[in-house]
C-alpha cells in the first residue's frame, strides 16, 4: 500500500487529485500538504493534512518521516500569468521547492511525480504536433521553471536512481476548483460566465489555439504514469499528454449549442496573449500512448456537456 504526500493539495489539480488518490489508496494513506490555504470540505474531512511548505526542506522531511511516505506528488507551483508579476516567487517555489522535494526523495527513497506544462515550450518550438523531444526555449518564468524541473527530475533519476515521473499538462479545465492565474484559465471561466451571465470577455484573441484537457483525464494521467511499468518508460519525465485543441471561437460555438444566446467579446490581455502565442497549438502525445497507455476519455463536446450540467446545478443551488 502506498503512502502518498501531495504538495499544493488545495490548488486546482491538487484538490481533486488528492481525493482520487484517497479513493484508490485509502483516506489515511494520502496526506494533503498545505501551506497558506486551509483545506475545506471533503479535502479536510476525508483524510490527514499537514503544513508542508515545499521551500522548507525540514517541513518536507518531517512529513515524509511522520507518515512513512513513499510517493510525493509535487504540485506546488506559481502559474504563468502570476509568475510574470512575481518571477522571483515563481522561481523559488517552482525550482527551489522541487529541488527540496528531490533531495528529500533521495534521502528517504520516495518516488516523485512532477507536472510540467505546455509552458515548457517557447516560440521557437514547432507549434503544430509539437514533438515529445524538441527545442525548449520558453519566454516566461513559469516555462523556465518547468524546463528546469524536467531536467532536475531526469538528473535525479540518472544520478541517484530516484523514481521520477511526470507529464506535460496542457490547460486544465475543471468544474470544482477555480484556477489561480494561468494563461489557459479563460477556458474554465467561460463556462461559469456562460451559465451565470450568458456573456464572457475573453483575454485571448480569436485564432489562439491551445492544448486543453478535462480534469478527469488529467487526474488519470497523473495516477497512471506513476502506476506504469518502469521498464516500458523510455522518457520517464515530461510526457506530452493532450486530449483536445481549440481557440476561443470554437469553445464559444460549442457552448452556444447549449446556451444559444451566449455572447463572447474580446479584451486581449497582452501578457497572457504573448505567453499563449509561444505555446503549442497541439502536442504529439504518441510517446505517452506507446509507453504507458495514455488515452483520454473526454473531447470538447463531452466536456462541455458535463461542465455546463455541473455548473448549472451549482448556480441553481446558489453555490456560485
Amino acid at each position: 500500500m502506498k503512502n502518498i504526500l501531495v504538495t499544493g493539495s488545495v490548488g486546482q489539480i491538487g484538490s481533486e487529485l488528492t481525493l482520487e488518490l484517497r479513493r484508490r489508496y485509502g483516506n489515511g494513506n494520502v496526506i494533503a500538504g498545505i501551506n497558506r490555504t486551509q483545506p475545506t470540505g471533503a479535502l479536510a474531512e476525508t483524510g490527514p493534512f499537514m503544513k508542508v511548505d515545499a521551500t522548507n526542506r525540514e517541513e518536507l522531511a518531517a512529513a515524509v518521516k511522520k507518515y512513512n511516505i513513499d510517493t510525493i506528488y509535487h504540485l506546488a507551483a506559481v502559474l504563468s500569468a502570476v509568475g510574470e508579476k512575481n518571477p522571483g516567487l515563481a522561481w523559488n517555489i517552482g525550482v527551489n521547492g522541487l529541488y527540496n522535494v528531490l533531495e528529500v526523495a533521495r534521502e528517504f527513497n520516495c518516488a516523485v511525480f512532477f507536472p510540467s506544462s505546455i509552458g515548457a515550450f517557447g516560440p521557437t518550438t514547432p507549434l503544430d504536433n509539437t514533438p515529445q523531444d524538441t527545442i525548449q526555449r520558453p519566454t516566461s518564468m513559469y516555462g523556465i521553471t518547468k524546463v528546469t524541473g524536467e531536467m532536475l527530475c531526469d538528473y535525479y533519476h540518472l544520478r541517484f536512481g530516484v523514481d521520477t515521473r511526470g507529464v506535460r499538462f496542457p490547460g486544465i479545465i475543471s468544474n470544482v476548483t477555480l484556477p489561480g492565474g494561468g494563461t489557459t484559465d479563460y477556458a474554465v471561466e467561460i463556462y461559469y460566465e456562460a451559465v451565470k451571465h450568458q456573456r464572457f470577455t475573453c483575454p485571448l484573441s480569436k485564432g489562439t489555439f491551445l492544448d486543453m484537457m478535462y480534469m478527469p483525464d488529467a487526474i488519470n494521467a497523473a495516477v497512471n504514469i506513476m502506476e506504469a511499468d518502469p521498464s516500458r518508460l523510455k522518457h520517464r519525465n515530461a510526457f506530452n499528454v493532450s486530449s483536445m485543441s481549440f481557440d476561443p471561437e470554437i469553445i464559444a460555438a460549442e457552448i452556444r449549442k447549449h446556451i444559444p444566446g451566449f455572447i463572447m467579446e474580446y479584451d486581449v490581455d497582452p501578457i497572457k496573449q504573448k505567453i499563449a502565442d509561444s505555446w503549442p497549438n497541439y502536442m504529439d502525445d504518441s510517446a505517452a500512448r506507446e509507453e504507458w497507455g495514455w488515452n483520454p476519455v473526454y473531447n470538447l463536446e463531452s466536456m462541455t456537456r458535463d461542465m455546463l450540467a455541473v455548473i448549472t446545478e451549482k448556480h441553481r443551488k446558489g453555490l456560485i
